[in-house]
């Protein structure tokens, strides 16, 4: 008896060894899964959370080893509720550091009283050739739309992005309308994904999900 009981706690102890070491392993790849540009990248261990940090200029945290084309991608995204100090979201279609589509996220102009502002919450662009600055002065109120004020702008919330050959959808919290609904501007052109950040600007993100179509 005294053996079986010996036994099981050193099957217990090798498990749990195991599991820890797989556990940092694991904690250790994530750092290394994405090549960072202008910012420092950061992951909490117990939520899986990826956080990039603010710094001026524009910042992207490219998915190393995963393309996307077309499909969907699922996120949920935390910025802050300052004003002019968030701006975050999703690049793809990447080609290289300054060239990819965007949909991102301005959370200081969900509740805003400003009704011009309120206009400014959600946002598509396509860089370098059609900036934000560019969208809004030739395509008014087209490329960027309100976002409800049932979603909290210092909270977590989810988003969908529905990518086709030329159209993009973006869905917040599970409502089946879009928030945005675009032509996309870029007909294609490269293959990388990953986390956006604007100017001066942190965020960040949890459980991604990249459903690309075959």
């Amino acid at each position: 008896m005294r053996k079986k009981i010996v036994a099981g706690r050193v099957s217990l102890l090798l498990t749990f060894s195991l599991s820890c070491l797989f556990t940092t392993a694991s904690a250790q790849q994530s750092k290394e899964e994405f090549k960072v540009v202008n910012r420092k990248i950061s992951v909490d261990n117990l939520s899986g959370a990826v956080h990039l940090n603010e710094v001026d200029s524009i910042g992207i945290a490219w998915i190393t080893g995963r393309s996307f084309r077309n499909g969907t991608i699922e996120f949920d995204l935390k910025g802050k509720n300052e004003f002019q100090g968030s701006f975050l979201g999703m690049a793809f279609h990447g080609s290289d550091d300054k060239t990819y589509e965007c949909i991102y996220f301005r959370p200081f102009n969900f509740r805003t009283s400003d009704p011009v502002r309120k206009l400014h919450a959600v946002q598509y662009m396509s860089v370098p050739q059609h900036d934000w600055p560019k969208l809004r002065t030739e395509f008014p109120n087209q490329y960027e739309q309100p976002v409800s004020e049932s979603v909290d702008p210092s909270q977590w919330f989810h988003v969908k992005i529905e990518v086709t050959a030329d159209h993009i959808s973006v869905y917040i919290n599970g409502n089946d309308m879009p928030v945005l609904n675009v032509r996309s501007l870029a007909l294609i052109q490269g293959d990388r994904i990953g986390y956006w950040v604007g100017n001066g600007s942190g965020g960040n993100w949890k459980n991604l999900k990249i459903t690309a179509d075959q």
